[in-house]
């Protein structure tokens, strides 16, 4: 196939292809039908981003139709302006119509953050960042033809973050869920979660996929729907918790003091005052 990509390209189902991108352990998606590519996420930066374009050609004759980002964070988003106008590929980018404004409120001003010095993230090359919404904004559930097959596009109500998206592959039988659900680790809350209604959110997704499905998480290893309703158990666990604490008037210390002490659990970013809103 012409290339010696940067990753491995694994085949998790008929031509649904996973490259699992370290740092991060962050899964990019290829969905091949014949000639035509679609890829799903764009990675960390600029520099990551056009690593995984320069891996692309190992697909050829096949080139990318579209890119579709799964939800807002940085680590999904941040290589969109490789694939965006003015780049090679030049192609059409699909996300859930919210994620524009998420990109303004979180990862425009954690982005300056990090060019100035501040913050968790380990070093990257943020000077090169342009931060690329998506071109084609998804409000409801719609088919994107890809070739010969058809795949859907599914936008979720608020859980991970109000931008969530999935992408439905039906003739393999696969769902690549971003990190509404995650095999790396625990389930993280970062940047623009909404933690109370994430269970009902992901219980809705869940309840369309069977137990032979292939489930790909935007982190680790991919996944079947036992190991998805075992994470759908512990994130609604911890919205209990976290409505006792917030009922209780707990202090924000003390709710993530309490909410760390459970190890299946992390948190990043996340405003208790917003849990008030949520319910509101």
């Amino acid at each position: 196939m012409g290339i010696v990509p940067s990753v491995e390209w694994v085949e998790v189902a008929r031509d649904v292809f996973v490259g699992a991108y370290e740092p991060l352990t962050i899964n990019i998606c290829v969905i091949r039908d014949r000639d035509c590519l679609v890829v799903v996420d764009s990675r960390a930066c600029a520099i990551e981003g056009a690593e995984l374009a320069a891996d692309l050609p190992w697909f050829a004759p096949a080139r990318v139709q579209a890119l579709i980002n799964t939800h807002a964070h940085f680590d999904h988003t941040f290589g969109n302006q490789q694939f965006g106008a003015g780049s090679t590929a030049a192609v059409p980018i699909y996300g859930h119509h919210l994620l524009p404004a998420h990109l303004d409120q979180y990862e425009r001003p954690r982005l300056e953050a990090w060019r100035s010095g501040g913050g968790n993230e380990p070093a990257r090359d943020w000077d090169d960042v342009v931060i690329t919404p998506p071109t084609h904004l998804v409000r409801t559930r719609q088919p994107y033809r890809l070739g010969g097959r058809s795949l859907e596009l599914i936008p979720l109500a608020p859980g991970h973050t109000d931008t969530d998206l999935v992408v439905h592959v039906p003739d393999a039988n696969t769902w690549i869920v971003g990190d509404v659900i995650e095999a790396s680790g625990p389930p993280m809350f970062g940047s623009g979660c909404f933690p109370l209604e994430f269970p009902a959110s992901l219980r809705r997704l869940l309840s369309e996929i069977g137990p032979p499905d292939t489930i790909v998480p935007g982190h680790g290893p991919v996944v079947d729907l036992r190991f998805a309703i075992a994470q759908l158990t512990d994130i609604t666990e911890l919205a209990t918790q976290l409505e006792a604490l917030h009922s209780a008037n707990a202090t924000q210390q003390h709710a993530l003091t309490a909410i760390k002490a459970d190890p299946l659990l992390r948190f990043d970013g996340w405003n208790w005052l917003s849990l008030g809103a949520t319910r509101a």
